[in-house]
């Protein structure tokens, strides 16, 4: 859809086969903690958000700061994991068992059926365990990646370097590493 908006208004559109090495990438976020971990994919494009990520020399965070908390988890209430659809009864088990918590399958809002992200698989939402203050996430995040069938976690982890948070009053607060 953006891609559509933008040649809607005449600006260029390029893509990573053209331009694989960015200077920066501006993104929202779906939660952003203290330590400036992220929790992104709540649209079902988080492999295709990383790997832009991951190209830029930059990476800067622009949200509203009701997303901003002291810890994963205070305000967006799930980590979203893009898996292969075969492996999603699988890897929601294998999640539960090995981390606690709770995996739903997304829905998609206009249908009965799953959300399926533009590679073609399926998200899972992962409501983890509340509680653990002290979850080192990237054990966690690598741990969640190893599971066969999983292609990507929409935790985003020691990446950015800037985050602007926009208040209700005009006001920005700006956190950075």
């Amino acid at each position: 859809m953006t891609r559509k908006w933008l040649l809607d208004a005449n600006l260029p559109v390029s893509t990573l086969e053209q331009h694989y090495q960015l200077d920066i990438d501006v993104d929202g976020a779906d939660e952003v903690d203290a330590k400036l971990n992220l929790i992104k994919g709540g649209g079902g494009c988080l492999t295709q958000e990383k790997i832009v990520q991951s190209c830029a020399k930059k990476f800067i965070v622009i949200a509203d700061d009701k997303k901003k908390s002291k810890q994963l988890g205070e305000n967006y209430k799930n980590i979203p994991i893009e898996v292969v659809p075969a492996a999603y009864v699988p890897v929601k088990k294998w999640i539960e068992e090995l981390l606690g918590g709770e995996c739903t399958l997304r829905i998609a809002s206009t249908k009965c059926s799953p959300l399926i992200t533009d590679n073609g698989n399926y998200i899972l939402q992962w409501d983890f365990p509340k509680g653990t203050d002290d979850r080192d996430w990237k054990t966690t995040n690598q741990m969640i990646r190893e599971l066969p069938g999983v292609v990507e976690t929409g935790l985003f982890l020691s990446v950015v370097e800037k985050v602007y948070l926009a208040t209700h009053e005009g006001k920005i607060e700006i956190l950075e590493n």
